[in-house]
């Protein structure tokens, strides 16, 4: 027996010292060759701090080449120093200093996402789609949006200005701001013909139970019979907020949006419960191409669960995820470490949201894949719509101003309009 377990702590071993010999020989290679590309740098650095024409910071030096690697990954990536990320910590409470804009780097341009309602960018006219080409006399090519938001933030009533390219446009033009402080409210709410209108401004701390107070208001003294959410020029904000959003309207338990890193691992996010649901009247959701992050996350989740139906131009496409990495002298890197997916497993990011009713500039193109309404009906809604929109003209003295000149807010109206008119015959027919 003793002989037995002699050979066997043998076999044991030698099993162990071949795996030691045998399989790290490949992880070896493969540091091997990361310290050659580490030896680079670091050459690179001594011969930089030793040859260039003037002295130089070896801590900037150093900072300089972690955030070249990161730009080289994504717009997103970015490393930040210990200022700036002494800055970035300070908890965003609905209220900052600044312009009002929402911005990104697509194709390498500086592009505003969209401009906060009732702020110095929006009062300006700047729109969704915008490339800021300078900021005062700075070019923003190179710029990281670290970068340019640190420039376009300041005291509040001091000025900045934007040379502003817009498509279309012959040539930039310059629009000069006064920086203010930003109060943002979540939440705005109205009715129109008997239909519930919420729009959505950014998602910040409170704003599912805004809704949700908008909600309870509104049916107080009134019969609602459908409901609009618009999320339009909504660059985003907090994913908790955008599950309790989706929460309102969609069954507990439902995945709203998962994420998936490097390794293909996923993680789902699901409705949760909130103190007042919406599960049953019909709803379209608003959105367009300065809709971004948690307003695409939601208007995804809502359309995969054919809860609501959307309306209005492809989303900003801005899904990923940005993880904090604290360093040892309280720099910090923001590294993107997973991307976002609708319900049905559709990636967001750089290809946003389709709207199920397409419409740019008056024309109406209709999407049938949504399941939301049978072919033949969702068809004749749009129909209607069409003849409908005639009347709107004929009729402007007697709507809201609002309505009149907002195509995208009149065809969701009318919309859900035809939705309840074809629930209540098929109703009354036992269909």
């Amino acid at each position: 027996m003793n002989l037995l377990k002699a050979r066997l702590v043998h076999i044991i071993v030698v099993y162990a010292v071949f795996i030691t010999i045998v399989v790290p020989s490949c992880v070896f290679a493969e540091k091997e060759d990361a310290y050659k590309q580490l030896d680079i740098l670091s050459k690179a650095i001594s011969i930089i701090e030793n040859n260039y024409v003037e002295d130089v910071d070896l801590k900037e030096l150093v900072y300089g080449a972690i955030q070249g690697m990161l730009t080289e990954l994504d717009p997103h990536s970015s490393f930040l120093t210990p200022k700036v990320y002494k800055e970035f910590k300070i908890e965003t409470k609905g209220e900052f200093g600044g312009l009002g804009i929402t911005i990104s780097i697509r194709d390498s341009l500086l592009t505003i996402i969209a401009p906060i309602e009732d702020t110095p960018a929006s009062r300006a006219g700047l729109k969704a789609g915008d490339i800021i080409v300078k900021i005062n006399d700075t070019a923003t090519s190179g710029l990281t949006l670290d970068e340019a938001v640190k420039m376009m933030r300041g005291k509040p009533g001091t000025k900045v200005r934007l040379t502003i390219f817009r498509e279309g446009e012959n040539k930039p033009f310059e629009v000069e701001l006064e920086r203010e402080i930003i109060k943002i409210k979540s939440v705005k709410s109205d009715v129109y013909n008997d239909t519930a209108y919420i729009k959505l401004t950014q998602f910040q701390q409170g704003s599912a139970n805004e809704i949700i107070d908008a909600l309870k208001d509104i049916q107080k003294n009134n019969d609602i019979n459908g409901i609009i959410l618009d999320m339009r020029n909504n660059p985003g904000g907090l994913l908790n907020e955008a599950i309790r959003v989706a929460s309102i309207f969609l069954q507990n338990g439902k995945t709203v949006v998962f994420t998936k890193d490097r390794n293909k691992t996923e993680q789902h996010f699901k409705t949760e419960k909130v103190s007042y649901k919406e599960l049953d009247k019909p709803m379209v959701v608003l959105v367009n191409n300065g809709s971004a992050s948690a307003s695409e996350i939601v208007a995804g989740a809502l359309k995969d669960h054919r809860r609501a139906l959307v309306v209005g131009t492809k989303t900003f496409g801005k899904a990923s995820v940005q993880t904090l990495i604290p360093m040892p002298d309280e720099s910090a890197i923001k590294l993107t470490t997973a991307l976002y997916y609708t319900p049905s497993g559709t990636s967001i990011q750089s290809v946003g949201i389709d709207p199920n009713v397409y419409i740019p500039s008056g024309k109406i193109v209709v999407d049938n894949t949504s399941g939301f309404l049978t072919e033949r009906s969702l068809s004749r809604h749009i129909i209607g719509s069409s003849e409908k929109l005639e009347g709107i003209e004929k009729k402007k003295d007697s709507i809201d101003e609002d309505l009149y000149n907002d195509l995208q807010l009149s065809v969701a109206l009318q919309i859900l309009e035809g939705f309840i008119e074809h629930g209540a015959k098929a109703e009354k027919e036992g269909k």
